[in-house]
């Protein structure tokens, strides 16, 4: 496998993204806003779209795409505090129609199609410099605003008290997070992203006791979520985002028996 240049360059951006989709979902699902990455997700194929029209990178119009989306979203949701999915539905309902409008003129049918389900053979020298950048921003990000992420995550008044800055925080998150998911459409899959930023989130959450090992839980479950899916794509032949889901699920299943199994045996023991 890694005698291919195409799959070194996969795996690299694979492991990368890896990382930081947990850590993005992480803060989403504590904010109860995973769904938005699912909206988004749906937003970038139009941004797909308007770039194989125009004959740019697919990427760089997912990118802007999703960027747009995502402020519009966090835009409706302060007007209409009170009907925070509507914001969400809306979005994501512009997106998938511009998104079906735009591949009936998109050229090249199979490339549309491989960003709903993911491609390992797509991945080119520059996805790898631009998700290795935003890497870095993600993961410093994580680390700077660890403590203000958590405080906004369990109200938005405490961290104002706390003298944490959200206006700055939600914007940087918010952008952030965009981009995370236009780029891990080209290996996941726009119709799969939001699997990979819940599921090691949820199954973290089964068997961690604090939100510092729910960081640490996700990020490891999506390296191996993520790395074994696209080995198993390669040698099987089957599409990537696919693969990354069911693993993640046979693991999610895993750790809730496990789970089980420790609250039973707790119990004999407190009851000896």
């Amino acid at each position: 496998m890694l005698q291919f240049e195409f799959m070194r360059r996969t795996l690299i951006v694979s492991f990368l993204l890896s990382i930081m989709i947990p850590l993005i979902g992480i803060v989403m699902v504590n904010r109860k806003t995973s769904m938005v990455g699912d909206a988004l997700s749906h937003v970038s194929l139009a941004g797909v779209g308007i770039g194989l029209i125009l004959g740019i990178d697919p990427m760089i119009g997912a990118i802007v795409v999703c960027v747009l989306g995502a402020f519009s979203i966090e835009s409706i949701r302060k007007k209409f505090p009170q009907y925070g999915d509507m914001a969400t539905a809306i979005i994501l309902s512009i997106g998938l129609g511009t998104a079906a409008i735009l591949s009936d003129f998109a050229p090249g049918g199979n490339t549309f199609e491989s960003y709903l389900f993911g491609s390992i053979s797509s991945v080119t020298p520059m996805d790898v410099i631009i998700v290795s950048a935003i890497f870095i921003l993600v993961v410093a990000a994580s680390i700077v605003f660890y403590g203000g992420l958590l405080d906004i995550a369990v109200d938005d008044n405490l961290a104002r008290l706390a003298g944490v800055d959200v206006k700055l925080v939600n914007g940087i998150f918010t952008i952030l997070s965009a981009i995370t998911i236009a780029l891990a459409v080209k290996i996941v899959g726009a119709l799969l992203v939001t699997s990979l930023i819940v599921l090691p989130v949820a199954t973290s959450l089964i068997v961690s006791r604090s939100y510092k090992e729910t960081y640490i839980i996700s990020v490891i479950l999506g390296i191996v979520y993520m790395m074994l899916g696209i080995t198993i794509s390669f040698y099987y032949d089957v599409k990537p985002g696919g693969a990354i889901v069911i693993n993640a699920l046979i693991g999610m299943l895993l750790f809730t028996i496990y789970a089980k199994i420790r609250k039973i045996k707790i119990k004999g023991i407190e009851g000896i």
